[in-house]
Parts: structure tokens; sequence; C-alpha cells
């Protein structure tokens, strides 16, 4: 077979500043998904993008091309409509796990394919495997089997969809050029579209426990995934939201499964349940249904019942004993005062470091590590009392946990101001 273009040629366009056009992007997909291309050449125009970016025709034209490299998902069958959530992940971040029944409370369906964590961010499927008998993997059969009722389900992606984004994100992850705007927003968006979802909501995280550290260029990665998905027909609205500290008081697996029912029994954090709220009127206003009372689903446990018949219906016991780790430590606070700082990367790192995430995708993750924050970001608090309960299976991950959280917070003797809200902007 003769192909049609040369990966050096394209190389070196990116490379000397110049676009490349709609067929050259559709061909270096295609062959790189098929291995004409070879990975350090594909890594070589991954760091062309990342030094000179992409402009707008690019990026659409390099999303739809790992869209079509795989297989695309269709829920018309459907009794009902679709939204999903996507968040671009953080420190504490466990809002799916109430959201997806929360909406589905509602008739409206919730395809939610979510992933594994990597690093100091949680991932999704990590933390409902701790529920025993939790499956992950479905056919697509029984996936809208189960979208029909309970009415959402929380799963892994079948490996048709999008194949040249597994392949590229993977090679992006060991080249240093992950954090790149037209590739994070094409290799999200490549994956949603595909997945066939009628309106999406995107969670982009700001602040020192997100990939993004500061707001400008969470607004352009937010902005560009807007406009993608409106392009392509997939009612589209972001939020900017807040992860300069750890949302809400329980960072890991098993950890935030129980914030998370806590959220569903109706209680939980302020900010998690604000924010689990806020995506869920989001998305209803998308599916059609703006003037639903939300909080109420949560309080008269409505969203606790579709909770417990997603866990079922995926093999899970909703009411089975969590996993605990063997080992606990505790961090208690020096002096009188008010906890005045609290950075949300310090507890990730140190959450990570006790088991609860990976450094390699073949790692595995301890169901019961990670960290219990007592005192909340500007609560006062007195010698003594404990901030921290850091849990492990591996007591000798304490240390080097301790050498991450020590650093990330501070009591101080003046109180501090207390964000009004964990939201910061709304992009549509």
């Amino acid at each position: 077979m003769t192909e049609r273009f040369d990966a050096v040629d394209i190389i070196r366009t990116k490379r000397d500043r110049e676009r490349l056009t709609t067929e050259q992007i559709n061909w270096v997909i295609d062959a790189y998904t098929r291995g004409v291309v070879a990975d350090e050449q594909m890594a070589a125009l991954n760091m062309a993008i990342f030094l000179n970016g992409m402009d707008r025709t690019e990026i659409v034209d390099w999303t739809t091309a790992m869209m079509n490299s795989g297989e695309r998902m269709n829920f018309d069958a459907l009794s009902r409509t679709t939204s999903d959530k996507h968040s671009t992940g953080g420190v504490g971040d466990k809002i799916t796990l109430p959201l997806a029944p929360l909406v589905a409370a509602f008739d409206v369906a919730v395809p939610q394919l979510s992933g594994r964590g990597l690093g100091h961010t949680g991932g999704t499927l990590d933390k409902l495997e701790s529920i025993p008998g939790w499956q992950a993997n479905f056919s697509n059969e029984r996936m809208m089997e189960i979208l029909e009722d309970p009415g959402c389900i929380i799963c892994a992606p079948g490996t048709g969809l999008a194949p040249a984004d597994k392949k590229i994100y993977a090679l992006r992850d060991i080249t240093a050029t992950v954090d790149c705007i037209p590739l994070i927003a094409s290799s999200i968006m490549s994956k949603k579209i595909a997945e066939g979802t009628a309106s999406l909501v995107l969670d982009v995280k700001v602040g020192s426990g997100a990939f993004m550290k500061d707001i400008q260029n969470a607004r352009e990665l937010a902005s560009t995934m807007v406009e993608l998905g409106n392009d392509a027909g997939v009612r589209t609205v972001a939020l900017l939201t807040d992860m300069s500290r750890p949302l809400g008081r329980k960072i890991g697996n098993a950890l935030e499964v129980a914030e998370s029912v806590e959220i569903l029994a109706g209680g939980g954090p302020r900010d998690v349940r604000e924010l689990t709220i806020a995506l869920a009127r989001e998305m209803l206003t998308l599916a059609g249904k703006p003037d639903v009372d939300i909080a109420a689903a949560l309080d008269d446990g409505r969203a606790m019942d579709v909770w417990k018949r997603m866990i079922r219906a995926q093999g899970g016991d909703p009411d089975a004993p969590l996993p605990k780790a063997k080992h606990t430590l505790t961090v208690e606070a020096d002096r009188d005062g008010y906890l005045g700082e609290l950075d949300a990367l310090a507890v990730g790192v140190a959450s990570w470091r006790l088991g609860a995430g990976r450094a390699r995708k073949e790692d595995p993750v301890q169901a019961g590590a990670g960290i219990e924050i007592h005192a909340g970001f500007g609560e006062p608090v007195q010698r003594g009392q404990t901030l921290f309960t850091l849990h492990s299976d591996t007591p000798e991950r304490f240390e080097r946990a301790l050498e991450s959280l020590m650093p990330g917070f501070a009591v101080t003797n003046t109180p501090v101001s207390l964000p009004e809200s964990v939201i910061l902007e709304r992009i549509a």
C-alpha cells in the first residue's frame, strides 16, 4: 500500500509553525493507529504541537480524526435523553459518584465512562472498585440495559472508543507533552463525542491540585472544549471550579466512596454538595429540565435509591462495609489558631504516597489508603487537636507522605477569608 503522506514531512510542517491540512491530520492519526507512523515520530509531532500550537480548524480536525479512529456509541434507542459530565481531575474529586444517580433520579440517563487515576489525581473507577463485587467493564448491550434501569452507569470505556487517543495519550504521558491545550481538548472531546451523549457538562479544575494551575489557561481549555462539543452537535457547558484546596474532607478511594454516600444521604461537606448540585443543574438544564428541585432529591432519598440500584446492577453490594487501611497515623495542631493554608497538591501527593494512587498504569492501589481532613480551611483549631488522619496498609509509607503533607498546611494566628463558592466561572 502506498501511503498518501510522509510522517517526516508532517512533523516538519508543524515544526516550522505551518498549519496542518485536514488530509494530513486524517492520515497521520489513521497511520499511527495502524502502526505505520512510529512512536518516535508521533512523539516528535506532539512536541511540535506543544511548542507551536494549533489553530481552531486544526484542533477540530485532530479531534474528529481521533473520534473516527474507532467506533461511535449511539443512545437514540433509550427511552430518555442522555447527559454526561467530565472533570479534568483533582484532589478529592469524587463528584461523579453522587452526581450520576442524582441526575438519573430525574429520568435523564447518565452514561459516565470513567478512568483510573495516575499520579496525585484519583480515578473514579479506582474509587468504585473499593465496593465489594463492583465491576467496571460491560458490553454495550448490558450498558444500555442499565441506562434504562436504574438510569445511570459509571464504567470503563470500551476498547473500540477512540483508540488513537489511547495510544497518543500514553505517549504524551512519557514525553512531557501532556499539558498542551490543543492535545488535552482533543483527547477529552474525541472520547466524549464518540461516546454519543446528547449533552455534556465540563468541570475544569483550576489551582495547585489541578492540571491547570491558572485561570487563564483553564478558561482557554474550557472554551476550546465547549466549542468542539457544540460544533459536533453535543450541547456543552463548562464550569471552572477551585482546586487550590482539596474537595471535601476525605481523600482516597474507599474514603471518597464513604463521603459520596454522605452526600447522597443529604449530608456531607458543603463544597462537595454545592458542586454536585451545580453540575446536576447544568446537566438537567441541557437535558430540558431546568426547573426541578435538585437538592430535594438528595435530602429525600431518591438519589440514594438510584445509587444503590446502580451499584447492584454493576455487581456491587452498596451495603457492604468498605475496606479500611491496616494502619493510621494522626497529625495534630501544635498551637491554637486557624487552619490558614491547605494546599491541594500537597494533600494529593501525600495520599498518593500512602498507596491511594499509582505512578504507572499497571500499579495496584490500596482501597483503604488516603487522608481524612478533620479541620477545614479557615476553621479555628486548638493545640493537640487532630488535623489529619493518614491511612495506609504499609506504615513505612507514612514518612514520605508526611514530607509532602506537612509543608502544605499552616496554623495561623489570624482568621482567613473563606471563598464564597467553589465555582469560579461558567463558560457556554
